[in-house]
């Protein structure tokens, strides 16, 4: 297993760790509902250093990276990032990612899922005809996510830019705990707010921001929080993970991202998702909400009334904010609208579920 720059900050906390895309990683400290509830509430540090980026640098960045994602990346300028996916040339998704604009038309940074870093630039590398360089900066990068209402807050002081008003998805770079060159970016996956760090770990700068952080947060109550709270803090917004709700076999028409599919420009699949809006799909991702008792699970079938497979179940979980149970699913059109009465079969039994409007929280 790799380690982050972090690892053995983790250890002396701690935390439960667990093999995670190649990686030793923190699952848990405190316990998972009280890292989630420190999150919604105040402010939480997670470690995803794991996670890939690449730079893409040239005349012909822009271009590239037109053709290999759904969404429209002209439309950003220096300083603002775009989410979007890489589509396969069968209809499906190859990754999610984060695309920021550092240099209009020149100089791209994308980030990419930890798991698929290798499939990713081999994917990109693929289409990449016109002499774009590419690095992939993944090793050497370091990415913290200080996520919650009081992250901007506690962080300010440590910053020489302004990181109370970044707008959301707008990032600035700058000097941070007296180390430079730190992108510090609206951007996570939680939905409480925050930002996200990028610095490359030279100098000991890792250990530098992380004591840095932490002494700034120690009055705020400021928490190391693991993947476990990561996972549901996502869920209640009804956030994608690739590999549970999007894969190779969805597209982001089935999988609820048609707004990040813009087909005012040329980019693989395009003809097979054009096709789907005209005619519609035959299944959707959609959130549910449990109404009888019972925890549903990636993979667990979910059934009509009459005990008919109408989809499958792709993350749920026990909601610490909400008291119930929820999750997303792939549920054939003529069973997904709203409110809609559903059955999650879990260990063979049909447990009662509706339709519900995600996010949940």
């Amino acid at each position: 297993m790799k380690n982050t720059p972090f690892t053995q900050k983790h250890l002396a906390l701690g935390a439960k760790m667990a093999e995670f895309a190649g990686y030793n990683m923190p699952i848990s400290y405190s316990g998972i509902n009280d890292e989630h509830a420190a999150v919604r509430k105040n402010a939480g540090v997670f470690d995803v250093s794991h996670m890939g980026e690449f730079i893409l640098k040239g005349e012909n960045a822009l271009d590239l990276i037109q053709r290999v994602t759904t969404n429209d990346a002209s439309k950003i300028t220096n300083g603002q990032a775009q989410y979007s996916c890489l589509p396969n040339e069968e209809g499906g998704i190859v990754d999610d990612l984060i695309v920021y604009c550092i240099e209009q038309n020149k100089v791209y940074m994308l980030v990419v899922n930890a798991s698929n870093i290798e499939k990713d630039w081999n994917w990109i590398s693929k289409y990449n005809t016109k002499g774009v360089e590419m690095h992939n900066i993944s090793e050497k990068t370091c990415l913290l996510a200080i996520q919650g209402p009081n992250a901007t807050k506690i962080l300010q002081p440590l910053v020489d830019t302004d990181i109370m008003n970044l707008k959301y998805y707008t990032f600035t770079k700058g000097k941070f705990a007296g180390v430079d060159n730190v992108i510090v970016s609206a951007t996570g996956y939680t939905g409480s707010g925050g930002v996200e760090i990028y610095f490359e770990d030279k100098d000991g700068a890792a250990e530098k921001i992380w004591d840095a952080i932490f002494e700034a947060g120690a009055p705020q109550g400021l928490q190391p929080i693991g993947l476990g709270a990561r996972d549901t803090l996502r869920l209640e917004m009804g956030y994608c993970l690739y590999g549970n709700d999007i894969d190779d076999t969805t597209s982001p028409l089935e999988g609820g991202l048609g707004w990040i599919t813009k087909f005012t420009k040329d980019f693989t699949s395009k003809a097979i998702f054009e096709k789907q809006k005209a005619e519609g799909v035959t299944r959707k991702l959609v959130g549910f909400e449990m109404i009888d008792r019972g925890i549903p699970r990636h993979d667990y079938p979910v059934k009509d009334a009459s005990g008919n497979t109408i989809g499958k179940v792709t993350s749920g979980t026990q909601a610490p904010s909400l008291g119930k149970a929820v999750g997303l699913a792939y549920v054939a059109t003529g069973h997904n609208t709203i409110d809609s009465e559903i059955f999650i079969d879990i260990r063979n039994t049909l447990v009662k579920a509706k339709i519900v409007k995600a996010p949940f929280a």
